[in-house]
């Protein structure tokens, strides 16, 4: 069995400031990616690293480039075997595909630089599907490979040995309909390989994202898909006799899945049963790097070991009709509000190269009649303007809830009063108070803020001298015309809350 490595660092670009590696420059190109990955694995430890095709360039070299410049290391801490490279491929029923197949040829011909330098592993042998939605699009993955794999050892290596046409696949599972559904997902992915290859997975790694989820049904109903999910996944495993690993991917900020250095307590009582998780660049990059290398260390040492929890039935299902409940008043006071911030979703500073949203080349998101950001600017504005977007909905969907299904939100939910408290400490009264004047559907999140504060006994608004330099940046933003200007304060914002979005 191979090493399931417990940390995977990614490319979001949710960074505050710069990385510890580079010159005190945010913005992290293309050219750089090979250094980072380098440094995530020697300098932090970190088990894996994906390499980002989708939505975004990256560097076809990429293996030429790590074998040649870091020969000795990777010799030492080989690929495959010790530390892990992922490619995340394109979904290529929602974006054009074309980087697809040059992303499977730098799979084929890695195995072959290896092969050459006697390295003993095959150095990329899985990828991630992102937005994963049904169990035959990993089965058209994995042909297709196969489909490449062969021709390549017939056409072009054929007095070479032949390349490995196997292919091992990791669903990312995105909408909150999607992770509810993960186990039947599994199930039906198991069969079709079965069929397909003669045999069933030794073993699956089912990614779970946070943002996205989050982003169209908003934070409670992305959270409770989560805990549904991953409760699911092992009933799956008990029921198939194949164990599954499941990620989950989180940013720093509790909109975002809420995994930094100083929330690992909080994190892992949350979502026990997860096997891997990602370190995004906020988390690697706006916290001292000492802080940062402890923490991989201990997610390293002690993901492993943390006993999964499974919710009853019952329980599940009452957890499912409260999120769709917060997930409605989310949705329609989201379609209400977007266009009122569109200006400052341009304001937000970019901290990669990424490809931008022209129909053509990547995909977006849309709630009503609105294309939404991607989820990382989507959180930044909300929290630069002093609306933590946990709260949309949230109160409202409360409201409506029984006692007894507040007791159960609670259960399971352990720490949902300390959560939301601390992304309240951002909360600015009086910008929302301006929006409410320009906007009357701004009036309802005024509500939710007043009925959370009620039902869930906390307080709102800042404590610390950071968070009231938030306020006062926040409230210039709200007044500011210039998108230079609000850039600046949207930056500024960033580095005290150590995350952009």
């Amino acid at each position: 069995m191979r090493k399931i490595p417990a940390t995977m660092a990614t490319q979001h670009p949710d960074n505050a400031g710069a990385p510890f590696w580079d010159d005190g420059r945010p913005f992290i190109g293309v050219h750089e990616e090979i250094h980072e990955a380098v440094a995530c694995f020697r300098d932090l430890n970190v088990g894996e690293y994906m390499w980002d095709w989708e939505g975004k360039h990256a560097d076809a070299a990429v293996i030429d480039r790590l074998f040649s410049d870091y020969h000795e290391y990777f010799s030492q801490h080989q690929l495959g075997r010790d530390q892990f490279l992922t490619f995340r491929l394109p979904n290529i029923w929602e974006e054009k595909g074309y980087n697809l197949l040059q992303a499977m040829t730098v799979i084929l011909s890695s195995e072959d630089f290896a092969r050459d330098l006697k390295f003993n592993n095959r150095p990329l042998f899985e990828i991630i599907l992102p937005m994963t939605e049904r169990a035959d699009q990993l089965i058209h993955m994995q042909k297709l490979f196969q489909k490449v794999a062969k021709f390549k050892s017939t056409e072009f290596t054929k007095d070479n040995e032949t390349n490995t046409d196997y292919l091992e696949i990791i669903p990312l599972v995105e909408s909150v309909e999607s992770q509810l559904a993960v186990d039947d997902l599994l199930r039906e992915f198991v069969s079709l390989h079965d069929k397909n290859f003669g045999k069933k997975p030794e073993y699956i790694r089912a990614f779970l994202a946070c943002s996205d989820s989050a982003l169209t049904s908003g934070l409670l109903a992305g959270i409770i898909g989560n805990k549904v999910a991953l409760s699911r996944l092992q009933e799956f495993t008990k029921e198939s006799g194949i164990p599954t690993y499941p990620i989950l991917g989180a940013g720093s900020l509790l909109f975002r899945g809420g995994l930094a250095p100083d929330t690992l307590d909080r994190f892992t009582k949350e979502f026990a049963g997860v096997r891997t998780v990602t370190v995004q660049s906020a988390f690697r990059y706006d916290y001292p790097e000492v802080i940062v290398k402890k923490a991989i260390t201990r997610l390293e040492k002690d993901l492993p070991h943390i006993k999964p929890h499974v919710i009853d039935p019952f329980d599940q299902s009452e957890l499912i009709i409260i999120g769709k409940t917060a997930s409605k008043y989310y949705k329609q006071s989201l379609d209400s509000i977007v266009k009122d911030l569109n200006k400052v979703f341009e304001a937000v500073p970019k901290r990669r190269d990424r490809r931008q949203h022209i129909g053509l080349l990547a995909y977006s998101r849309t709630t009503g009649t609105h294309t939404l950001p991607r989820a990382i600017t989507f959180t930044a504005s909300l929290y630069s303007i002093g609306i933590p977007p946990e709260f949309i909905g949230l109160g409202r969907a409360l409201r409506d809830l029984k006692p007894e299904q507040i007791e159960l939100l609670r259960q399971e939910y352990a720490n949902i009063s300390s959560d939301f408290e601390k992304a309240g400490r951002y909360y600015n009264e009086n910008n929302l108070e301006e929006l409410i004047k320009q906007n009357s559907a701004w009036r309802d999140i005024k509500t939710d803020f007043e009925i959370a504060k009620k039902i869930l006994e906390i307080q709102l608004g800042p404590k610390s001298s950071d968070e009231h330099a938030h306020k006062e940046l926040s409230s210039a933003l709200v007044s500011s015309k210039y998108q230079t200007e609000m850039t600046k304060l949207i930056t500024e914002m960033a580095g005290l809350r150590k995350s952009l979005g």
